[in-house]
């Protein structure tokens, strides 16, 4: 194994999807209503083409709002983006400072671009020392991989090909964590190891174990 891959939100950070169930509730939504969302249609919706860099923010607000009131309610896409911001998990962020020297240590996310941007348009307050929490989580890896810079996202073959690439890594020799199956299923048949974060703890015992060291 040469090479450690983790994604960021649900895996470094908390799960968005908590942040969704609370919104939902909050708001009256139906269960899972912008889960819903944004697996309609999956691989050429709103949420995809933003995460790919293919709409502004601006025009990524109103492309999700279309889509939610189609679906029957009123939401405005960066409602739900500020939602997907976790907070940093102590432990993963150990885990990566432990892998770093031994392995190659990269981050394959799906994000959007202008993060300061989006930021603004909400008005977050806690911004600052949260983004800041997030930059020193990120300068960890040896590289950082984003959906919204190369053009792909998870789970499309291609992401994964340009990561490998750009690790100079073969998929066999690298190991991903992700809390979506979706994401992890072409990396498996690419030849990737894979471990699904649902525990963080059960997960890094597992990860310990392939690497056969402590986390």
């Amino acid at each position: 194994m040469r090479a450690v891959l983790f994604d960021f939100g649900g895996v470094i950070t908390t799960s968005p999807f908590e942040a969704f169930h609370r919104f939902e509730r909050e708001r009256g939504l139906p269960d899972a209503f912008i889960q819903g969302i944004n697996r309609s249609n999956a691989d050429d919706n709103a949420w995809a083409r933003f995460e790919r860099g293919e709409l502004t923010a601006e025009a990524f607000d109103e492309a999700f709002a279309r889509e939610a009131r189609a679906a029957g309610h009123d939401v405005r896409g960066l409602e739900v983006v500020e939602l997907v911001y976790g907070q940093v998990r102590p432990r993963m962020v150990q885990a990566v400072q432990r892998c770093r020297g031994r392995f190659i240590t990269a981050c394959l996310t799906n994000n959007f671009r202008n993060r300061e941007a989006l930021t603004a348009a909400t008005d977050l307050a806690s911004g600052t020392a949260r983004d800041r929490e997030w930059r020193d989580a990120l300068a960890l890896f040896d590289q950082v991989i984003e959906s919204s810079k190369i053009g792909a996202r998870k789970p499309e073959k291609a992401f994964f090909e340009l990561a490998c690439n750009r690790l100079s890594i073969e998929p066999a020799e690298a190991v991903f964590l992700d809390d979506l199956g979706t994401n992890l299923k072409p990396a498996r048949l690419m030849g990737m190891r894979t471990i699904k974060v649902t525990d963080p703890d059960a997960a890094l015992a597992e990860l310990g174990n392939l690497l056969g060291m402590e986390l």
